[in-house]
């Protein structure tokens, strides 16, 4: 106890003075180190801020770049947006005059189909191959051949029509995607170090597997617009060449079609001209008839005229035949009685022209009824081909669609 009672031990001046001196240096050694790091961390602010300023005014120009391209790709994509449009609502005008033009052949085949078989009616020697049928028939091929090749460009064109809206589509993707971009990187050039909205964002330096280089980016739009500028050639040669069809269809129609009437009209003609011929041949048959008539009906009365006479001499002869013994005799009486008789008989007998003249007469009633028949067909070919056919061709009109 009386041990830790005793008083510390006590250092001389010496000691005191070394200690005062290294509390001194030890001082005056920390100021100095202090001061170096004020200095350097002074330093190495104005450093810092002076690149993060420069960096920052790196990125603000590299959004601005950005912003810039990406505005001149919209404005691309726009223009050829704006074209692709315009020439799929021309196209589809162009489809709409196939439609109609092949819309439009449709009675006129009909029609030709109808005469073909209209004068399928015709009869005897009036069925014939004429210049007329040869016409409808290669009317009807030309028909054909032009409906099929309408439809064929119609196919086609309803074809670029899809490629165009496909490119359009693609093109309107790709402004959607431009528009997004330009808005984000709009914002983010809005954006300074003392907006109230910038915050820490975890992860954000970290690179996702979807970035594309920007080559990629630049030949993905660079696609979008040439596909679309080739499908907008295309679309331009399709309607030059749907011009071209529609003009030279109609014209190949309406020359096919004069071509056809003109025959119709010949044909008419001609069949009027034989029946007008016909008619006159009847009429000279019908005089004739009427002659033979009359010539048999003379003959016939010239025979009965005879009888009287004939009955005459024969009851004379047969009277003169009772006279009794030898006052039957053959004297000139008798002679000529006979004679009489002879020659009468003989003049009946040559009235075998009678027969002659009835057998003529059948031969002219049968001309007669030929002739008849003969107009007969006639007149049913001229009412199958000027008021069926021709009437009904006048409703045909070939128009440029």
């Amino acid at each position: 106890m009386a041990r830790l009672l005793q008083a510390p031990p006590k250092f001389n001046p010496s000691e005191w003075d070394i200690a005062n001196k290294m509390q001194r240096a030890s001082t005056e050694s920390q100021k100095s180190r202090s001061e170096r790091t004020i200095a350097e961390s002074r330093r190495l602010l104005d450093e810092v801020e002076k690149t993060t300023q420069k960096t920052q005014s790196d990125v603000n120009k590299k959004i601005e770049q950005r912003r810039e391209e990406i505005k001149f790709w919209k404005q691309e994509l726009d223009n050829k947006l704006e074209q692709i449009v315009h020439e799929t609502e021309v196209l589809l005008s162009f489809k709409t005059r196939l439609e109609k033009s092949l819309e439009s052949c449709e009675e006129p085949l009909i029609i030709a189909q109808k005469c073909l078989l209209n004068r399928q009616r015709r009869a005897g020697i009036d069925l014939v191959h004429d210049e007329v049928e040869r016409e409808l028939v290669k009317e009807v091929e030309v028909l054909q051949g032009v409906i099929s090749l309408l439809g064929r460009t119609l196919e086609q064109t309803n074809e670029q029509i899809r490629l165009n809206r496909s490119a359009k589509y693609n093109l309107e993707m790709d402004l959607k995607d431009k528009f997004t971009a330009l808005m984000i990187d709009d914002y983010c050039a809005s954006l300074t170090n003392n907006t109230p909205d910038i915050r820490y964002a975890a992860d954000a330096v970290k690179i996702e597997g979807n970035f594309v280089s920007p080559e990629d980016w630049i030949d993905f739009s660079n696609i979008n617009v040439e596909k679309a500028e080739k499908q907008r050639n295309n679309s331009l040669a399709l309607r030059a060449l749907i011009d071209g069809i529609l003009s030279q269809t109609a014209n190949d129609l309406r020359k096919q079609c004069e071509v056809v009437n003109v025959a119709f009209r010949n044909r008419v003609k001609e069949v009027k001209d034989a029946k007008h011929k016909l008619e006159t041949l009847l009429a000279m048959v019908m005089d004739e008839i009427a002659s033979q008539e009359k010539n048999i009906a003379a003959l016939k009365k010239a025979i009965a005229d005879k009888e009287g006479p004939v009955k005459v001499a024969q009851t004379r002869l047969e009277a003169r035949n009772h006279r009794p013994s030898v006052e039957l005799c053959y004297d000139t009486v008798q002679y000529k009685l006979i004679s009489e008789v002879q020659e009468i008989t003989k003049n009946i007998q040559r009235q075998d022209t009678l027969a002659q003249a009835d057998t003529e007469l059948k031969g002219l009633s049968r001309r007669q009824l030929s002739l008849e028949e003969e107009i007969q067909v006639k007149e049913n070919t001229l009412y199958i081909d000027e008021v069926l056919c021709m009437q009904m061709r006048e409703s045909v009109y070939i128009k440029n669609f």
